[in-house]
């Protein structure tokens, strides 16, 4: 009998998120509330997932799409605040290095130092004006995701997360 509380316990906890599981990479992850299609199919730093970069450094970001659509990335620094560094850029299908040649603007590593997560979101219409800047929980991060979503009228969404690590000097 005492198993049955713990089995109920265990219920309410998986039911309070979404599992995806993406065949094309195998890997299983807490989704973020809404349905998500498998159209980025790469996403790493020009040096590799888990590359070392320096405060001052250059990095892109190569990005892999099955179909057209809208790219905005965002960063989570490791303090923990999250912004938008690329908003609503149109890619086709296919494999991209970001920013775009004639972009007219680079991403530059800067402070603080540590493991920087990024993030890609994909839409299949322009997104609207929702922006991320600031600091989030996940619920929060995944409350705003659904605003962008809804406000872009996306039918066809998707994101895909990357990492590297910050040092200040080699």
């Amino acid at each position: 009998m005492k198993k049955i509380p713990a089995l109920l316990a265990l219920l309410g906890l998986l039911s309070a998120c979404t599992i995806t599981i993406r065949p094309s990479d195998v890997t299983v992850g807490v989704g973020y509330g809404v349905e998500l299609n498998n159209v980025i199919t790469r996403l790493e730093p020009d040096r590799g997932v888990g590359a070392a970069y320096y405060v001052g450094d250059e990095v892109r970001f190569i990005i892999t799409l099955t179909q057209p659509g809208y790219v905005s990335l965002v960063a989570i620094d490791p303090d923990g605040r999250t912004y938008e560094f690329e908003h609503g850029v149109y890619l086709n299908a296919g494999t991209h290095v970001l920013p775009l040649p004639g972009a007219g603007h680079r991403y530059i590593v800067d402070y603080p130092t540590g493991k920087q997560r990024v993030r890609a979101i994909y839409t299949n219409t322009r997104p609207a004006s929702v922006r991320f800047q600031g600091v989030y929980t996940r619920e929060r991060f995944n409350e705003r995701l659904r605003i962008y979503f809804r406000d872009c009228y996306a039918e066809t969404r998707d994101v895909a997360e990357t990492y590297f690590y910050i040092y200040s000097y080699r």
